[in-house]
């Protein structure tokens, strides 16, 4: 059972944390197909080809967040994957911005805007923009000089499939685009406050995510793994097992919350998948 601790980060006192809600939101065949039929005739009108829909096997998990003053909310990601904000922008021209909210600088009192570039690729698609700058909040934590992609053009399935409106990245500044501060690294936080939880259940309901600081009543600590690499949330990697164990010394892995995909060289993934036996 996927009931415990998925993922916390740094280690800090809870006194002052808030739970967030996470969002499972399960893409069931009707809403996929409705989806899709939608996506073909927004393609058709525009005289655009298809628009090409993939399930991505309900992977993902939600959080909200709002940008601007006053605030206009977004689902997104919360992601150790990535270490940048970014949602779309009401300019947006892709097919996906018209199905999602998006985010109109204009009706922001904080807002600067950007003009330098913003473009990430992921392993599922990218995204384009410009770099720009508000307020940022989420659970009780404030950014208020946050830097953000504002998203223009979107390339890939995944983005047209799934709920969110952008993704907020939670990995290390070392990997940030632009170099722009991560939403913890530029919160109101204190420095040694600068912490978060997940904790993901079956249920979809009891999902929740805390900042700061991780639950101390009703779990035990099972296991503490070191991070041996700041930028992805990287520990050493010792072994992998199917039916048989596979060696991985002087091998890292990404500890990664917008993800439920397992990758590596081929040399570690061919014996764990030759090694499933489907009944």
């Amino acid at each position: 059972m996927f009931k415990t601790i998925a993922l916390i980060g740094a280690l800090a006192a809870a006194g002052n944390a808030e739970r967030i809600p996470l969002k499972h939101r399960p893409l069931t065949y009707e809403r996929y197909m409705n989806f899709a039929a939608t996506l073909n005739e927004m393609a058709e009108s525009n005289g655009v080809p298809n628009v090409p829909v993939k399930d991505y096997q309900n992977t993902q998990y939600f959080i909200d967040i709002d940008i601007g003053t006053p605030a206009q909310t977004f689902t997104v990601v919360p992601d150790t994957g990535s270490s940048n904000l970014w949602v779309y922008g009401s300019g947006c021209k892709s097919l996906v911005c018209r199905t999602h909210n998006t985010f109109d600088g204009s009706k922001s009192t904080s807002y600067t805007k950007g003009t330098k570039a913003f473009n990430i690729t992921y392993g599922s698609g990218g995204i384009k923009g410009t770099q720009s700058t508000d307020t940022a909040a989420f659970g009780g934590v404030t950014s208020k000089a946050m830097g953000f992609g504002e998203i223009s053009q979107v390339s890939g399935p995944t983005f047209y499939v799934s709920q969110m409106d952008g993704i907020v990245g939670l990995a290390y500044d070392q990997i940030s685009v632009n170099n722009i501060p991560t939403f913890m690294s530029a919160s109101d936080l204190d420095a040694k406050d600068r912490s978060f939880s997940f904790y993901l259940h079956n249920n979809p309901e009891e999902s929740y995510m805390m900042i700061p600081g991780f639950e101390a009543d009703g779990y035990d600590l099972v296991q503490k793994h070191n991070v041996v690499e700041k930028s992805y949330w990287n520990v050493k990697l010792d072994s992998m097992t199917s039916d048989k164990e596979v060696k991985t010394d002087g091998y890292m892995a990404a500890i990664d919350s917008g993800t439920s995909l397992i990758v590596g060289p081929k040399a570690i993934i061919d014996p764990l998948v030759n090694g499933i036996t489907v009944n």
